[in-house]
């Protein structure tokens, strides 16, 4: 019924265009042409009934009619533009337009939109201009309702900044003017098409072997992590290549700003918050999910990322029976991050002496692992430390691993290598009783591997 009704609207539209016919040079570029027929389509097709539709029909269906308005125009280029055009318009009705061919491409992690005329990516830690444009800000404007609107949120003048997600779990962030200045502004960090896990990341030059059998014993030993780094040096993949080692009969409860994690356990229950209103109401925060996950009986708790008065209430969490929880904050290094939490703990508004807040964060966080994006664009863990109590004000860490730098090879790569300081963590004895037993060789102070390019 939709095919028979499409035809009979292409035949009636077909036979009111001019009779004039304009070559290609004459009406313009390409770009020219497929606007036209994407115009021309859209007194056509009735959108609301693709809406009904699987996205392959629904390609299917615009490709044919695409093809029908092409040959009714006789529209004078190749075959190779033609199918050029109906993909792109394809892309346009169903997809993002112009930023599709960029997310068709594995190498790209993220895609940076500053305005309708300038986008960016990068490509194995480099950033490059591509040729790829919107066609003014409205076209622009419209690819953001649509990624916005998929995840139940909006953009307007009255909330001007957005987090979102694509279908594929790629985190979006959005800001539009009067915020910014020079147009729409839309930012895409991509995660890998291949899932990477830790095995992977040791074969990346990301850490060592000895790093990620201590990785599996901390999480199986249900010990509390906090993962530091700065933006863009791998916080959530890491997270999620740690979550890997969860044991898959425990209940796993994630809470995210923007749900972008990827556990594969079978009990997993993701949450997200919300933003407010436009009338001001209705918002959650990531505050309100801690606390209600309490309630849910939760095995462990995963928050994305803590950046807030939530700092709070994940430590109430991990003192009071949600070991093994585990989370990321921004920070440049493992002292910055427990300074940060005490930050974002006085945005709780409540008073607490700091001897007092350094204890308890002593008590919540066994250890902090610090990753960096490094000269040549690989991401790397740098520092494994665990916390090992407080003497006076200060609490005391002691690091386990750390990356030694050398220098750069003849390619611009990152030299260096993964050492053990000798050190074994106090957690060692808790580990062998939890029938955990990684031996005591594993933190001789012996070389690493080190080269490769960490992941992107």
């Amino acid at each position: 019924m939709m095919r028979h009704r499409i035809n009979a609207d292409v035949a009636a539209d077909v036979s009111d265009l001019p009779a004039t016919r304009e070559s290609a040079d004459s009406r313009g570029t390409e770009e020219k042409w497929k606007r036209h027929i994407n115009e021309k389509l859209l007194t056509v097709l009735d959108l609301s009934l693709l809406s009904g539709l699987g996205e392959e029909e629904a390609r299917r269906q615009i490709r044919e009619v695409s093809r029908e308005v092409i040959e009714a125009e006789a529209i004078p280029l190749s075959v190779t533009a033609r199918q050029r055009i109906v993909r792109q318009i394809e892309d346009e009705i169903l997809g993002l337009g112009p930023l599709e061919p960029i997310l068709a491409d594995p190498t790209v992690s993220d895609i940076l939109v500053n305005g309708a005329h300038s986008i960016y990516v990068e490509r194995y830690g480099k950033l490059e201009q591509t040729d790829a444009r919107f066609h003014d800000d409205a076209h622009l404007m419209n690819i953001i309702d649509r990624i916005v609107s998929r995840v139940g949120r909006r953009i307007d003048e009255s909330s001007p900044m957005v987090d979102a997600r694509l279908n594929d779990g790629s985190r979006v962030n959005v800001i539009i003017p009067p915020l910014a200045i020079d147009g729409p502004t839309l930012s895409i960090r991509r995660f890998p098409a291949e899932r990477l896990d830790a095995d992977k990341l040791v074969e990346l030059g990301a850490m060592s072997a000895t790093i990620r059998k201590l990785f599996d014993g901390v999480v199986r030993g249900r010990l509390n992590v906090v993962i530091s780094g700065g933006t863009g040096s791998g916080k959530t993949t890491l997270l999620n290549v740690m979550s890997g080692f969860i044991p898959s009969d425990e209940r796993i409860v994630t809470i995210e700003d923007s749900a972008e994690l990827q556990l594969q356990q079978p009990h997993v229950v993701r949450v997200e918050t919300r933003p407010a209103n436009i009338e001001g109401r209705g918002e959650i925060t990531q505050r309100d999910l801690v606390r209600n996950a309490l309630r849910m009986r939760p095995d462990r708790i995963v928050v994305g990322e803590v950046r807030g008065s939530e700092a709070l209430d994940m430590l109430q969490a991990m003192n009071t029976g949600h070991d093994g929880s585990m989370t990321t904050i921004h920070a440049n290094t493992p002292r910055d991050a427990l300074t940060r939490i005490e930050s974002m703990v006085a945005m709780a508004g409540v008073n607490i002496p700091p001897r007092a807040l350094r204890a308890q964060i002593a008590s919540a966080v066994d250890f902090v692992i610090q990753l960096e994006r490094q000269q040549d664009g690989g991401r790397r863990v740098v520092s494994v430390q665990e916390i090992t109590g407080m003497e006076g004000e200060m609490i005391t860490m002691s690091e386990i691993f750390s990356f030694r730098r050398r220098g750069l090879d003849e390619e611009g790569r990152v030299k260096g290598e993964f050492i053990a300081s000798g050190v074994v963590p106090q957690c060692h004895e808790r580990l062998v009783q939890h029938g955990i037993d990684m031996g005591l060789d594993m933190y001789e102070p012996e070389e690493g591997f080190g080269h490769g390019m960490g992941f992107n």
